[in-house]
């Protein structure tokens, strides 16, 4: 079977959207099917991982809601049903941008659709099967044609390889933690790090050592230097790092945007505090919070220092606490999404054939 992600990343928004498809594409490939990566992706860096992975590639000019991409995306897969018609499909969209009209136009051409979503913003979704992978998404209403299969929750949630790597990784909790990192989006385009930064500085610990992330997009990378250049601890700025999970596990804290990543940092069981960097983060966040797996600081907007420094503070020093969030963290992702996934697919097309 023959797997087409649909997918877009520019400068701003997209890199979790991307990442989190080359997860289920992974899992797609270990079942011996085939990936191909349809997208317009500005980043030089992120369409080589995808090739890396041995998937294709092929590059779309404009993204919807410029009119030439429908017409694009159906030509690309008609010439490739056509070059094997009993190959069996199914096409993944992942991305806000992707209209009603978008998704009905590929369902109509007969193709199976899953739709990625986090937040339940269109009026309507045309899916085979509608996948919400976040901790709220079971109290979430969609309107969607009568036929689709939903697939809600965390036990759905998309992690690469190289992270399920860690599944019986043991961490170890410190009484006060010394590592932290601080992982604010690949573009982080309000520069939200520089306020965590100043925050970090009115941290009375001496002894820390801060990994601050940045994915190479950041337009604020010399201000970003600036800042830690006159920091009283111990402070590294990485720019697409090559091995985020051993990042993870040497972090004993973390800062985190409230995207995709939390799923990364629960699965490896580091303590978190969350900022709502984007109106779709607010209700993960939220119910992350609410579980008790990490703590937030709500939308950057609204967030001072006072409110970032108490909260992390009582995070560094509260060994107990951290188990804790650890625990549950752990509990709650389990690192079998993205085969649950593939399952629900693989079982779907037997349905309907």
């Amino acid at each position: 079977m023959h797997l087409y992600v649909r997918a877009d990343a520019d400068g701003k928004i997209g890199t979790g959207h991307i990442m989190r498809c080359i997860a289920l594409a992974q899992a797609w490939q270990d079942q011996g099917g085939k990936v191909t990566f349809i997208s317009h992706c500005e980043s030089d860096a992120l369409r080589q991982r995808i090739i890396d992975e041995g998937f294709d590639f092929i590059a779309i000019d404009k993204s919807h809601p410029n009119p030439s991409d429908l017409g694009h995306t159906l030509e690309i897969l008609k010439q490739l049903k056509t070059q094997n018609s009993k190959l069996k499909t199914w096409v993944i969209l992942d991305g806000y941008h992707f209209t009603p009209e978008y998704q009905k136009s590929i369902r109509d051409k007969g193709y199976r659709l899953m739709v990625i979503d986090d937040m339940n913003h269109l009026p309507q979704y045309h899916a085979d099967i509608l996948l919400n992978q976040n901790i709220h998404a079971p109290e979430l209403t969609y309107h969607c044609d009568e036929d689709t299969t939903m697939l809600m929750g965390t036990q759905y949630v998309l992690l690469r390889r190289e992270f399920l790597k860690y599944r019986n990784f043991t961490r170890q909790i410190p009484v006060q933690a010394r590592n932290i990192l601080v992982t604010l989006g690949g573009a982080d385009p309000d520069n939200v790090t520089i306020k965590v930064i100043e925050a970090l500085m009115l941290l009375e610990e001496p002894d820390i050592s801060v990994k601050i992330l940045v994915g190479p997009a950041n337009p604020h990378q010399k201000t970003l230097r600036k800042a830690i250049g006159i920091a009283h601890f111990k402070t590294e700025l990485l720019i697409k790092p090559p091995n985020m999970p051993e990042l993870m596990a040497w972090a004993d804290l973390a800062i985190s945007a409230g995207g995709s990543t939390c799923w990364e940092l629960a699965f490896m069981g580091v303590p978190s505090l969350t900022v709502v960097i984007a109106e779709n983060q607010r209700d993960v966040a939220k119910g992350l919070e609410r579980a008790e797996i990490f703590k937030t600081v709500g939308l950057y907007k609204a967030m001072n220092d006072d409110i970032l420094v108490t909260r992390l503070s009582a995070l560094v020093r509260d060994k107990k606490q951290r188990e804790k969030k650890s625990r549950l963290g752990r509990q709650l992702i389990d690192g079998k999404g993205a085969k649950n996934i593939v399952h629900a697919l693989s079982e779907q097309f037997a349905m309907k054939h």
